[in-house]
């Protein structure tokens, strides 16, 4: 939240529009966690900070209560008909395996929420492995199988929705964190698009197994 010291902070840190700006847009995203003089000097200027992004056609929004601010195409700009969530500005396409763990994600958080206020959600491989197995067709390939998934969650985590924690699990697995700027980007109707191709996926399964089965 913002304070009197904190802002001042900021005021001292010596960090212009420009040190702000091009930050921003090499990063897309900033954590208050990584730099607490950068995040009150971007509070303290922030009027001036969305002026200047409004003329390059971006949105400047700010999380103050989970402490990240982003940048995103305007959305009376951008293309509506896109199924997927705009990852920190770049536009990229969107494996299916890319959106199922994006959508399973932020169904996730939804449920902690819900449950256990401000709880963090922290993985394991073998988390992701679990909660994506029910949608995926069974290969008989488990091996193959876990580095599917590893590459979606290595991809994902360069998008900014997860982050790599120091500590690993107690079975030596690498942990991650889902960041909260997930709940900006997947949308709840971006979350009915991709129930509507799981929808269609599943009847298209079942009429290939009914096919083979005459």
């Amino acid at each position: 939240m913002r304070s009197r010291q904190s802002l001042q902070a900021g005021a001292q840190s010596g960090l212009t529009l420009s040190h702000l700006a091009t930050r921003l847009l090499r990063r897309g995203v900033v954590y208050r966690r990584d730099d607490e003089t950068f995040w009150y000097a971007l509070l303290r200027q922030d009027a001036h900070v969305r002026d200047y992004f409004r003329t390059l056609n971006l949105q400047f929004k700010v999380n103050e209560t989970e402490g990240f601010a982003f940048l995103r195409s305007r959305p009376d700009l951008a293309d509506r008909h896109e199924r997927r969530p705009e990852a920190l500005i770049a536009k990229q396409p969107l494996s299916y395996r890319t959106s199922l763990i994006l959508g399973l994600l932020r169904k996730r958080l939804a449920e902690l929420d819900a449950t256990e206020g401000a709880a963090r959600l922290v993985m394991t491989l073998d988390d992701f492995v679990d909660m994506v197995r029910v949608y995926l067709p069974d290969t008989g390939n488990e091996p193959k199988q876990r580095k599917l998934v590893q590459r979606q969650v290595n991809r994902i985590r360069k998008m900014g929705f997860l982050r790599r924690m120091k500590a690993s699990s107690p079975a030596g697995q690498e942990t991650y964190e889902v960041e909260r700027i997930l709940v900006e980007f997947v949308t709840a109707e971006w979350l009915a698009e991709l129930a509507a191709e799981l929808a269609r996926r599943v009847a298209e399964q079942s009429a290939a197994a009914g096919a083979e089965g005459e």
